[in-house]
């Protein structure tokens, strides 16, 4: 018998909207999503979405023995948060792990971002073009649909940097999304590893859909088990968490980037950037720029060539 799963909405405003997918995350099982609501779907692939008034910010974690210590947890922190914005009361809601990915399946429609990059859901068809990049995701129950800041503001940056025949480190891959980008602009190779079981089967199912299981590789493991290996890449990607970033550096996490890569690291709230930009120094990355969308913040950060 499957254990369900517990749906928990915060429905916020735009301002609040960083703050309630940064609590949630503490709490949600690999990640969360932002949706909009109120705009119809048929503007969501325009290039002037109609700025949202409500937010529905989720997340889900296991109706199991722990599921009432996460909600008190959860719900004391609110009411610390509280204490400077209004925040709403948690809808929490029982939804089978059958029905799991189908939960938000009617919030999710297809994106344009950068200069040609569409990331549609399996399940819709649609018309595209040949410059399209197309990523065909199904997220199932791991961390990446695109619709999140931090997911999209590190596909611009990659749509930026990667050149033919380039090798490619996706740290944290969650559903893989990333990873098949960088195939589909143009890696050599890319090694996806995420701690996560349930992401490595999701990721591996997205990367077998999109025809670039050849250019891929994805495993269960971390930073640990690469450092230790001799591979070494010339982008990394970090979708993960500053907190985490930060504590990546206590490892030499410069160390799989050759000499004039560069480093990719989001899951960044903009007051967290200049903590994390200080710990990548300290491995000897130097941070060249910052992508912004709202709050949330990419900091792209070079290894210097050894002279």
């Amino acid at each position: 018998m499957t254990t369900p799963w517990i749906e928990v909405t915060l429905r916020v405003d735009g301002e609040a909207a960083e703050a309630a997918a940064e609590l949630l995350n503490r709490y949600g099982y690999q990640g969360v999503a932002v949706e909009y609501e109120g705009i119809p779907p048929d503007k969501l692939d325009e290039d002037q979405i109609p700025p949202p008034t409500t937010l529905a910010v989720r997340a889900y974690f296991p109706a199991d023995d722990r599921a009432e210590e996460a909600k008190l947890s959860l719900e004391q922190a609110l009411g610390y948060m509280r204490m400077m914005y209004p925040f709403p009361e948690p809808i929490y809601k029982i939804v089978e792990e059958a029905d799991w990915a189908e939960a938000w399946k009617v919030h999710y429609h297809p994106i344009r971002l950068g200069r040609h990059i569409l990331i549609r859901p399996i399940w819709v068809e649609m018309e595209t073009t040949p410059e399209d990049v197309v990523i065909s995701l199904d997220p199932g129950m791991a961390f990446g649909t695109g619709t999140h800041p931090t997911t999209q503001l590190c596909l611009e940056a990659l749509e930026d940097y990667v050149k033919p025949g380039m090798q490619v480190f996706d740290l944290g891959c969650g559903s893989g999304i990333l990873s098949i980008a960088a195939a589909k602009l143009g890696a050599a190779s890319v090694l996806g590893v995420d701690i996560d079981t349930v992401a490595v089967t999701v990721a591996l199912e997205n990367i077998a859909a999109n025809g670039v299981a050849d250019k891929i590789t994805i495993q269960e493991g971390s930073l640990e088990s690469v450092l230790t290996s001799a591979r070494r890449f010339d982008i990394l990607l970090a979708n993960i968490l500053a907190r985490v970033i930060i504590e990546m550096c206590k490892q030499p996490l410069g160390d799989v980037i050759r000499p004039g890569g560069v480093g990719i690291f989001s899951g960044i709230i903009a007051d967290q950037a200049d903590d994390v930009e200080a710990a990548l120094r300290t491995v000897g990355l130097q941070p060249t720029a910052r992508r912004q969308q709202g709050d949330w913040v990419v900091i792209e950060a070079q290894r210097p060539i050894d002279i």
